[in-house]
């Protein structure tokens, strides 16, 4: 018999803790390899973990609720494997594996080499790799730390917690604030009034992300944005004629999404510094083009499954991804992959009617393209015998960056580029 640990697996480049929230299994249980042990929440989607390894699940080493690090041990599996010779191979310790997949936050993870529940400070709080990292960056001393009230279990500070400290901090400088000082959407600073007819709804876990990450955004990132008109005439003809073709061909419709990625990473070739993060006083340029793409859940919330390494592919290739990742993602089938990785994002809000919008960047990007509706506009046409008027088929652009970096020249010829992209599709493309 051998005892094998069973970590906290890394799920996505930029994931660095995850929290357990349900195991499938109970302690001396049988479980076989690549079966589903537990149930694991990042701040990017949730998914099962499967063992690696057969046998018995000895013992339970975090429990429901627990926010762990990559590369700790959750588990003890008992196998009946021979230790010697088929023991795993010792791990990167969590401290490599944490520098691996978040390489701008290498300074303030260096030690973190146990588990989040291990690491206890003088003042007796647990502090996850996450929060001490945003409390670096900040410059918050550990005395500003310490005061700060968690809504975490066992008063752990989250998060949340400190983002509303910061907030906080930011609107009453030179005072001394407290987590109940700082103004919170899921805490308000007075009472809530309720009348008879009002409903109090509490925020799903996804909701309460996504608000965290809007206001996080708005906090670092200096948004602008720049419009364009385009014609969409030429794509509505071609979709227009070949779409049952396609079916037939490929079993599934295309969408207008795929012309707009395909447009968007043609553009990203040409102005290759829309496709960068900022990491502290430096520019990451990156090498391959990932496009996320906003998809509208039933809850009413948006999850961004991103399109990898979208230059390479034709736009077939490209409708696939987009039914794929969208489909998935309607029946909760996304994995953390799926989720991270993007460099560029895409909303189509024309897809609730509007014309246009001013989406809020998804940090670490620089930039987001908001897609309109298209609508049917009379327009004046250049033609061999003079200037016409004929109905066209018009589309808005909206494209919001982060003016600390991509300045108004860069990100309105970007937008104005993916526009003639759109208007300069060949009719005589094939399937």
């Amino acid at each position: 018999m051998a005892s094998v640990e069973m970590l906290m697996p890394k799920m996505g480049e930029s994931i660095i803790e995850g929290t357990i929230l349900s195991w499938l299994k109970k302690e001396g249980d049988s479980i076989e390899a690549d079966e589903s042990v537990l149930e694991v929440a990042t701040d990017k989607v949730d998914t099962e973990v499967p063992a690696m390894h057969g046998g018995i699940l000895k013992k339970i080493l975090a429990k429901e609720g627990d926010v762990v690090a990559v590369g700790t041990a959750i588990a003890i599996i008992e196998t009946s494997e021979v230790a010697s010779t088929d023991a795993p191979a010792a791990p990167a310790t969590p401290k490599e594996e944490v520098v691996q997949a978040a390489p701008a936050l290498t300074a303030s993870l260096i030690t973190t080499t146990k588990s989040i529940h291990e690491e206890v400070k003088s003042d007796g709080r647990f502090y996850s790799p996450l929060v001490r990292s945003i409390a670096k960056e900040e410059g918050i001393s550990f005395e500003a730390l310490s005061s700060i009230v968690g809504s975490g279990a066992e008063g752990r500070l989250t998060k949340q917690d400190i983002l509303d400290y910061l907030a906080s901090r930011s609107s009453t400088a030179g005072k001394k604030n407290t987590f109940n000082q700082a103004p919170s959407i899921s805490h308000p600073k007075s009472p809530v009034s309720i009348s008879g007819g009002d409903e109090l709804i509490e925020m799903d876990r996804l909701r309460k992300m996504i608000a965290t990450r809007m206001v996080e955004s708005k906090r670092i990132s200096a948004h602008v944005t720049s419009f364009v008109e385009t014609d969409m005439t030429n794509i509505v003809l071609w979709r227009e004629k070949n779409k049952e073709a396609y079916k037939v061909k490929y079993g599934e419709g295309i969408t207008f999404t795929p012309f707009f990625i395909d447009a968007v990473a043609k553009a990203i070739g040409d102005f290759p510094m829309i496709n960068i993060s900022v990491e502290g006083d430096h520019i990451l340029k990156k090498k391959n083009i990932n496009i996320g793409m906003a998809v509208a859940l039933e809850s009413g919330n948006l999850i961004v499954p991103v399109i990898k390494n979208v230059d390479q592919l034709n736009i077939v290739g490209i409708s696939k991804k987009v039914n794929d990742l969208a489909n998935r993602a309607r029946n909760n089938k996304l994995t953390a992959d799926d989720v991270t990785g993007g460099t560029y994002t895409v909303s189509n809000v024309g897809s609730f009617g509007n014309i246009m919008g001013t989406p809020i960047i998804p940090q670490p990007q620089v930039a987001i393209l908001a897609i309109g509706a298209i609508v049917k506009k009379p327009a004046v046409v250049e033609t061999p015998t003079g200037d016409v008027i004929a109905i066209r088929h018009k589309m808005f652009l909206s494209h919001t960056y982060d003016h600390r970096v991509v300045d108004g020249s860069l990100g309105g010829m970007f937008v104005r580029r993916v526009a003639d992209y759109l208007e300069e599709f060949d009719l005589e493309t094939s399937l």
